[in-house]
């Protein structure tokens, strides 16, 4: 399978201040590729730096391999792009968003089947002020792939969108993938990250913190599967006197490390012996966002060091 898109040592700065301080990762073609920072953490810089919309200060880039900023005119009309919260002209609808696109691009496209796509048919002659948040940002899906694109940069498609029309922009990253486009999402839902990407990477304060397939990171930097109780810290203490397992109290929950199959036995049958009151049990794993928020804290508190992306 080829690359997409490929960052090599990719810098850019800004006076003294370093917005990427030498990334590298390839995102491969026909996969969704996740890229995720919290606000400030480089992803808007890069984003455009691959888009050809901001130039480099080092390092090398190719998207389909094309020099996104020397070869932007040939690359715009392979890539299509949503912007976060995507905005267009007020008085326009849907319909003829897509025509005058496609007047653009020197394309052909099906305004009827593009809205039909993005469940936004029957808002084909609405005007764009009158439409929600979400259909908004449908029409602007809608209008990244009125040139047919090979990849799709989304920049946080799903943003303040009820949850049908997230799922509804869920299906259509799904269906773009199936059809061998490449999708670049960056993205504060978690969860969306870890259901939809193949490949994800974190950036923080211009640095990749990890990388790798969403079950890749959080086994290497998530903490092991637990054993969750409902119950006061002085199950805790009874449970730490008794197993040679991790024990943990907070915000009314008493959790145990698990490392065998058999730990779970032995922490239940601790539970019961202890006589002490409890409600509720269940195994818990960390996810994405679990991940997220730890690793991003840890580089804060200067305790992680930034890693090579995948």
């Amino acid at each position: 399978m080829t690359d997409a898109i490929e960052v090599d040592h990719l810098v850019k700065r800004y006076g003294g201040l370093s917005a990427v301080a030498g990334i590298d990762f390839t995102v491969r073609a026909g996969t969704v590729f996740a890229f995720l920072g919290p606000n400030g953490a480089g992803k808007t810089t890069t984003t455009e730096i691959l888009e050809g919309l901001r130039n480099r200060t080092e390092g090398n880039v190719r998207v389909l391999g094309l020099d996104p900023w020397t070869e932007a005119a040939a690359l715009h009309r392979r890539i299509g792009v949503i912007p976060q919260d995507f905005r267009f002209f007020e008085k326009i609808t849907p319909r003829e968003a897509i025509e005058y696109y496609g007047s653009l691009f020197g394309t052909h496209p099906d305004p009827a089947g593009l809205l039909e796509r993005v469940q936004l048919a029957d808002k084909a002659s609405s005007r764009f002020d009158t439409l929600s948040g979400g259909q908004k940002q449908k029409t602007g899906l809608a209008l990244a792939l009125t040139n047919d694109p090979e990849v799709c940069f989304l920049d946080e498609p799903t943003t303040g969108l009820d949850p049908t029309a997230r799922r509804a922009i869920w299906a259509v990253i799904r269906s773009l993938k199936a059809e061998g486009r490449t999708v670049f999402l960056t993205t504060h839902y978690l969860e969306e990250a870890e259901l939809l990407a193949d490949q994800v990477a974190i950036i923080h304060h211009g640095r990749i913190i990890a990388a790798g397939t969403p079950t890749e990171i959080i086994a290497t930097h998530g903490r092991p599967e637990r054993l969750r109780f409902d119950a006061g810290p002085g199950l805790a203490d009874y449970l730490r006197s008794r197993l040679p397992l991790s024990v943990r109290a907070a915000d009314g929950r008493v959790e145990v490390e698990l490392h065998e199959k058999t730990d779970a036995l032995r922490a239940l049958s601790a539970v019961e012996a202890s006589g002490l009151p409890w409600q509720n049990f269940a195994t818990v794993q960390d996810t994405l966002e679990d991940v997220f928020v730890r690793l991003v804290g840890q580089m804060d508190d200067g305790t992680l060091k930034s890693e090579g992306a995948a």
